[in-house]
Order: C-alpha cells, then structure tokens, then sequence
C-alpha cells in the first residue's frame, strides 16, 4: 500500500534524524549555514579555523543576498544554496547554523528539527515567548538532537561556577542582580553600512528575507539596519540583555520571572527613524525573592558593576571570572572567594560544546530551555515599555500578562 503524504513526511524525518544521530559520533561534523551577514561571517571564521582541530567542515551556505552568500562561499569552501529549506534537504549535513535577522528563527529552527538536524541557532532562540513555546515542544519530541541558543558567554564557566557558590549559600539569601550593557553613539544608533549595490529582484530576495514579517516595499534602511524595528528585532532586549540576563539566570538558578516592568525611550536619538527606543532599562522580580536589574543606553558607555547581592556578600563579575566579599556585618561568616574563569565568551568553544554534545552527549552550555528563560525575560520588557504597563507572568499558561 502507497504511503500517504503525511506518512512520507514522518519517515523522511525520521530518516534523517537517524542519520544525523549517527553521522559525527566519529566522523567529520558537516555544518550547513543558514544567514551570511557580519555575525555568520565571524561565526564561519571561526568554524574555518577549527576544520582540522574539530574535524568539521561547512558544506553549504545560504542567504538571500548573493554578494554575501558568495563571500562566505569564498571563505568556507561551502556550496551556495538559495533556498534554506534545500540546506535542510542535505543529507549530507549534520547541524545548521541559523544566523538570521531574529524574525526567522522561529521558523527555521522547526524546520531545522523537522529535518532531524542539529542546531546552533543564534540568540535570542525566538523573538517571542509563544514561538519558545512551539521550539520546546518540538524539541520534546526530538529528545537526540542537541540545540546550542547563541549566547556565547555561557561557555565561560564564570556563570555556572557561581551558581554552585550561591546554592551552597555563599552570598547568604540573594536579594538583587545588576547588570548592564551600554554604547555610546555620536549622531544616531546602529547605523550599519548599507550596501548601494543590492537591488531586490537582481542580487536580493526581499520577499524571502521578509518570510514571516508584515509585507513592505523594499527598504534598504529596514535590510541593512533590521536591529532598529520591531518587526525583525526586539532591539536592546533581544540584541544586548539577552546576553546579560542569560549570566544571571544561570548564576542565581531563576527561570521565569513573577512581575516585570520596562522603562525608557528616545531620550538621545529622538529625531532617529529607528521605533526601538535608544535607552532601555528591565526590572524583573523572579518566585525566588529576588530583583534582576538590566540597565542601557546608547548615548553613554560608562559601565555598571556587574552583582549579585547576598544579604551576607556580593558576588562581582570580573573580566578573569568573579569574586566573593562578604559584608561587613557578616564578615566572620561569609567567605572571601577569587574565581579565576576557564573557558571564554567565544564563538569557537560555543560551537565545540555543541560539536561534544553530538559526538558524546556532553551538556550544552546555552540549550533551549536556558534561551526560553531569556526570550521571557527580554520580552516582558519590550512589551511593558511598548504599552506602559507593569506585567506578569501567567505560569499556569506560560504566557505574559497584564499585572
């Protein structure tokens, strides 16, 4: 009896899945990229250098703008693919690297674990908290793939090593995390070159790179500067905090936050096209009685500390790891404590962490979980700054909501 459609699907998916699972134990890893644009340049660098040392190679590489596509091409050795979905088809391809504008990950990583493939999408996993929703329960049903979520400091062992100092009570009940990351720009924000050359409907896809966004007439502005509209981008949040409040919420052990509350504006850039605001500032208030604090502005760069509180120390990160210094009233209980990190905020120990994951089931430094508490953290705040409101989480439907 024929298959039908539905059942064809699930055996090629299946099929694939298999052979993915197999294929890397031993064997070279085959990396299909999918976005070739400054961020995937650096990442393809990176996997340039580790061909050898990992035993890895890129086999093909796709974007909707074709001088990029060429240049990463020319860098890897890669095969360009016009269509995403047909990197998906290869066989020949163990893990994908998704490193698009933030509107597409969503959809590409469903159809990345649709194709048995493994992932390295970049952060945040998805723009918006119900997209998460839809990643984690595909990835249930998917238990032998390993998804890496692109915040690359969490291959510093800072995080989880301060973790263990705070469960075993080395601050003393945490109370509140501060943690910033700002820039300081001249004239206006993220002003990223815009390429005269590209032309939709010549060299660019305008209608694919758009995919899942609300339909617009070409907009090299929109291309070129995605990070400024909240279309492709949840800007700050989504672009800065998600690697700020991902350290905290690995060093504290939270997960989802109680209430949340966004504040800022257009405060320097205020005759700027960009809708994203140029100062942005979170207070999340998460079960386990403790405030995260997430400060930025692009019109000025000096910087925050970067702690925890304890009622009976602080934990600061430092540039070489952390330190411990206790309180003064607490100063004959609590302990000094100087950790030196291993590891580092880089792109080539990221992916090795996924690459050990494939080969041997080592724990991945970002999975998916870990990049849902942050799309829930980053989304509270652009949504409470979008409406003014003061927010909260529904934990009952795992959805934001009027407080």
């Amino acid at each position: 009896m024929p298959l039908t459609r539905r059942e064809f699907v699930a055996a090629s998916a299946a099929s694939a899945l298999s052979f993915s699972q197999l294929k890397g134990a031993n064997e070279r890893l085959r990396i299909g990229v999918i976005g070739c644009g400054g961020q995937a340049m650096s990442h393809m660098r990176a996997l340039v250098k580790m061909r050898e040392t990992d035993n890895c190679d890129v086999l093909a590489v796709c974007d909707v703008y074709d001088p990029r596509a060429a240049q990463a091409a020319q860098l890897t050795g890669g095969k360009v693919v016009k269509d995403y979905r047909r990197v998906l088809d290869n066989p020949d391809i163990d893990y994908v690297l998704i490193a698009t504008p933030e509107h597409w990950h969503h959809q590409m990583t469903l159809d990345a674990i649709a194709a048995g493939k493994h992932i390295y999408v970049e952060k945040p996993m998805t723009k918006t908290v119900e997209q998460s929703k839809h990643v984690i329960a595909k990835l249930k049903n998917a238990p032998k793939l390993k998804m890496q979520v692109g915040v690359q400091g969490m291959s510093d062992d800072s995080y989880e090593t301060a973790n263990k100092y705070i469960k075993d009570g080395a601050l003393g009940k945490v109370v509140l995390s501060q943690i910033d990351y700002s820039r300081n720009h001249k004239s206006d924000f993220w002003l990223y070159p815009i390429d005269a050359d590209a032309k939709p409907g010549v060299n660019l896809d305008w209608k694919a790179w758009l995919g899942p966004a609300p339909k617009k007439a070409w907009d090299p502005e929109r291309y070129f500067r995605w990070r400024r509209y909240w279309d492709y981008s949840g800007g700050i949040a989504t672009d800065l905090f998600i690697h700020r409040v991902t350290r905290i919420i690995k060093a504290t052990g939270v997960t989802f936050p109680t209430y949340g509350v966004g504040t800022g504006g257009k405060f320097e850039f205020a005759t700027s096209i960009a809708e994203i605001p140029d100062t942005l500032n979170i207070l999340l208030d998460y079960p386990e009685g403790l405030t995260v604090q997430l400060i930025s502005t692009q019109a000025n760069d000096t910087k925050v500390e970067h702690l925890i509180r304890g009622h009976k120390a602080t934990l600061e990160f430092t540039r070489s790891g952390f330190t411990i210094k206790p309180q003064r009233l607490f100063a004959d209980e609590a302990k000094e404590v100087t950790h030196e990190k291993t590891g580092a905020e880089e792109l080539n120990l990221h992916h090795r962490n996924l690459m050990n994951a494939i080969r041997s089931n080592e724990a991945l430094k970002c999975d998916a979980m870990l990049g849902y508490y942050g799309v829930v953290a980053c989304e509270m705040g652009n949504i409470s700054y979008r409406k003014r409101k003061y927010l909260k989480w529904d934990a009952a439907k795992e959805r934001i909501v009027n407080a």
